[in-house]
Formats: structure tokens, sequence, C-alpha cells
């Protein structure tokens, strides 16, 4: 293979030799990226019905990994998108093997050695299939999408063991992830010393050590601790010890007589002792530029936890991480920009730092009810509309003042974060219910049914999609609740996975969703609605919850 210099040479001959040849070959190939870029793409398609969703989802079974959870082989990767699609489905058909693929999958990930057992938060990816050797890197939009994926598999389920992981992931992205201005670091090395791994790795007497200063039978704990995390002398990584949920506590008390509580005592203690001897060590290198998109899910994920599981703290971060985003992350035009650091913002915004931004905006105006937020939302699935439309449909990845490409790209797939095109047509269809103006869903409608060839054929890389399509056939159902102390009404609506609920309170008219609904003798009153047409208002949680069924 030739050497770069020795091309570039070679074309500098050309170009003094066979000039029109080289144009002639350029525009052939700026054609073929062209034609690419509309793989799939179908122009002028219908909206898919409610049977792609039911073909998606048994597309996604008959590649199913029912033994491991998650779909393929070695490499495993998380694919959220795709266990957020299921659990959607599962909402609407109530369909218990797609719940169980979303299950296996979530219980499989969070015992595994692809989570940090010790530290909370989500490795990469795992390099085998069983989802015990990760590739030790740790990604903000990971984690970010994770945390709500598990929490939606709680109000699904009612398993605490999900409601842990969310809190210890949304824990460990606010400990170790979190600058002071505001914005989320992108990501953690794998390697620290030159060793991948060397950070989050354990022998049988480093752990036995750890345990020495804090524990009364620091052998007797060790062996506890041994048996739940699958530590052995022989190690299950070069030589040491990747923790993994190997046995449950309980299961260890009984086997051996023990007192189940002072068992998770016991566990929960060493786990502290580790992590704080972990803290000493030399830790992985830090990727700490912000970015706007990958920001945006953290944003999400943060808001609706926040309400989800009545935490002020992690509400009062994702206001601060809106700010910041809103305030350090836009140029004196307002538009967004694509990466910050050390207190400088550059680069034009792509669709996808546009359209995660405006859902996490939607999420933290759900959370908050403070208007601001969902004006800024809204302003940004404006200029969605503006400056990313496709007249054919759908949406380009870059502005159309961005710099000039040879081919403007339209990226469609889901790869580790979701498609810019298909959490713009979700955004876009919310809005939509908010405000009653039919152009922000046409414009979902439109990118949609261009896809829908690509849904059909390829499910796995396109559920950020289907999960859109899932919720224009929801159908969307919008509640407002007015006047008096909404929070026992919206204790209801937040207490269960409502995927197709949009939620507005508050007195203010810039939400259309609340203009005229009135308070019934001064108590609040929920109006839950359909394109705006409302069931009759009810004012006490059990007619709500009720009504919500």
């Amino acid at each position: 293979m030739s050497s770069f210099p020795e091309v570039l040479t070679q074309v500098a001959a050309l170009w003094d030799t066979r000039r029109d040849e080289l144009l002639s070959a350029g525009a052939a190939l700026a054609e073929a990226l062209k034609a690419q870029t509309n793989l799939n793409l179908e122009a002028g398609g219908r909206l898919p019905d409610v049977g792609a969703l039911e073909a998606a989802a048994r597309g996604l079974s008959g590649a199913f990994d029912h033994a491991n959870g998650g779909w393929g082989g070695a490499p495993k990767f998380p694919q959220p998108a795709v266990v957020e699609f299921l659990l959607r489905r599962h909402h609407a058909t109530g369909d218990e093997a797609t719940l169980r693929m979303a299950t296996t999958t979530l219980d499989a990930m969070m015992r595994g050695g692809i989570y940090d057992q010790l530290g909370g938060g989500f490795h990469r990816y795992a390099t085998d299939e069983i989802w015990l050797v990760p590739h030790f890197e740790k990604m903000l939009y990971d984690n970010a999408q994770l945390a709500r994926v598990y929490l939606h598999g709680w109000q699904v389920t009612g398993n605490e063991a999900y409601r842990r992981i969310v809190e210890e992931t949304l824990d460990y992205l606010r400990r170790e992830m979190l600058d002071p201005a505001g914005g989320f670091y992108s990501a953690q090395d794998a390697d620290s010393e030159g060793e991948e791994g060397r950070f989050f790795v354990w022998t049988p007497e480093e752990i036995r050590s750890a345990l020495e200063g804090t524990s009364e039978n620091p052998a007797s704990d060790a062996t506890l601790f041994s048996a739940a995390y699958g530590v052995s002398d022989t190690g299950n990584f070069e030589g040491s010890n990747i923790l993994f949920a190997a046995r449950a506590g309980s299961e260890i008390a009984e086997e051996q007589g023990l007192d189940p509580v002072d068992v998770e005592v016991r566990l929960a203690r060493a786990r502290e002792a580790l992590l704080s001897i972990r803290a000493q060590r030399v830790k992985p290198g830090l990727d700490d530029k912000v970015l706007a998109a990958w920001n945006g899910l953290a944003l999400a994920a943060f808001a609706e936890a926040a309400r989800a599981l009545d935490r002020d703290d992690y509400r009062e971060i994702a206001e601060r991480n809106a700010s910041f985003l809103l305030a350090q992350m836009r140029d004196p035009r307002g538009r967004l920009l694509r990466t910050w650091k050390d207190g400088h913002a550059k680069l034009n915004g792509y669709l996808e730092d546009y359209a995660d931004v405006a859902d996490g905006l939607l999420e933290l105006y759900q959370t908050t009810f403070d208007p601001r937020w969902f004006d800024e939302a809204r302003a940004l699935a404006d200029t969605i509309l503006d400056q990313f439309s496709d007249p054919a449909g759908g949406f380009f990845d870059t502005s159309d003042d961005h710099e000039s490409l040879i081919v403007r790209p339209k990226g469609l797939q889901d790869c580790a974060a979701p498609s810019g095109g298909a959490m713009a047509a979700n955004v876009l269809i919310r809005i939509a219910h908010y405000t009653g103006a039919a152009e922000y869903e046409r414009a979902a409608e439109a990118a949609i049914s261009r896809v829908r060839i690509a849904m059909e054929q390829a499910p796995l890389g396109f559920s950020a999609w289907l999960s859109a399509l899932d919720l224009l056939h929801g159908p969307p159902r919008e509640l407002a609740v007015v006047g008096g102390d909404p929070s026992d009404l919206l204790r209801v609506a937040r207490a269960t996975y409502q995927p197709h609920l949009l939620v507005a309170s508050g007195e203010t008219a810039t939400v259309a969703l609340l203009e005229g609904r009135e308070a019934i003798g001064g108590q609040a009153t929920a109006y839950l609605c359909q394109r705006f047409t409302c069931e009759r208002p009810v004012t006490t949680p059990a007619e709500l919850a009720a009504l919500l069924g």
C-alpha cells in the first residue's frame, strides 16, 4: 500500500497531466456518496402503522441472546435504545415475552463486570458475550442512557435493584464527571499506569488488606465479599479479578446460616472500604471536553430521575446543567455550539446537539414546570425545522449555514447514541402536543416515513426511530394540572411508567395546553386530554389514577 506522501505526489502529478479525468472521477465519487446517504430512504413514503412496531419486536426476539441477554455475541454492547423500545411495546401490549427480553438484559448487565460494582456506572462494552470482561472506558452517553432505561425498568417492574443502579450511576456521574461550571465531561479512559483496567481490578490479598482497617474480622469479611463478587485466587482478568455480582447476599446467608441483614451490612461496609482504597490509586485519564449532545442525554436522565425518585439534588444538577448549556454553549446568535473546554465553546452544533438538548429541556420542564425550559426547547425545535430540514423529509446532520461539505450528511442509524433524526422526531411530536401546532408533528411524520424500510429491515439499528413511531401511535396524551397545590396529582402522574404522557402545570400561557384550563373550587385540577380534547376534569388523586389507567 502506498504511503500518504506517495499518494499526494501521485495526485499532484495527475493534476498536471490528467486533470479532467481527476475532476470527472471526483464528481462520480461525490454522486456515489450522495446515493449512499440516501440508501434505504423511501422518498415520499407512507407512515408505518402499528404493524411495523409489532414486526420490529418479533425481529428483536429472533436475534435475542436468551441465555445472556442482549443481542449478538462478543463483543457485546449495551443497547439502551433497544431496551427502551421493548419497554414501550410491553406498555402498549402487555406482552410478557417482550418485557422478558428487556429485564433479562438489564439483569445481566447490572450483575456483570461491565457494571462498576463499587463505584457505579457502566463501562463501554463487554469483550465477551456474558458481560463479564469489559473494555474499561466509561462514556457519558452510555451512562446517561442506561440510567434512564433502568429508571424505566424500575417503574415497570418495581425491581428495587434497578433503582439502585439508577442512583449509583447518576451519583458516579455527579462525583467524577461533573465540571464545576455545570457541564458533564465526555469519558474516562480504560487505562491507568499504562494498563487497561488496572484501576478497577483486585487480587484477594488487596481485598483482605483493604478490609483490615474497617472490619472486626477482615478475613471472614473478605471471604464473604469474594463469594458475593466472584473473587478467586486465579482471577478472571490477567491474574486479577473483575468484580461481578456472582451471588446474592441472601443466598450466601441462607447457605451459611447467617443473618441476611448482617450479611448485607458487611458487604456494604466492604464495598465502601474498597472504594476508599481505590480512590487512592492512579485514576484513568479523563476526557474533560463537554459535548452538547451528550450533556443533553445526561440532562434528561437527571431531570427525569429527579421527579420519579423525588430527588431534589438531581433536580438541582439538572437545572444547573441546563443553565450551563444555554449560557456557555451558544454563540451570540443563540445557536448551539458543539463542544466546550476550559471556559471556551466552539464549533457549530449538529442535529444531535439540538435534538438531545431539547429532549433534556423538555424533561426538565416536566420536572420543574418552569416555562423557561419549555420555551428554550421549542426554540431549539424551531431551529431544527428552519436550519436542518430536508425538503424531501427528514433532517440533515448539519445546519444549512454549516461549512460546505462534499455531501451534507444524514446519519440515520442509532450507534452508541441515538440517531439525531430520531431524537428530533421524538422532540417535535411532543412539542406539537404541548402547543397544538401541527407543523412539528408533520415534520416528524415525514422523517419517520422516510426510514420505514430501514426500521423494518434492521430494528436493532433503528430502535430510537421505532420509539418515536411508538409515541406517534401511542397516542400521546396531554395532562394539564392547574390551580391549588398540584403535588398530589403530579405524584400520581409520576408513579408509573407513562411513555405517552406529556405533563404541563402552572398558570402561564406559554404552554398552549394550559390555556383555558380552570381550577375547580380553588383546588388543583387535572385535565387529561388527547389533541386538546379533554376528559372531565378531576381534583382527586384517585380520580386521576383511574383516568390514567
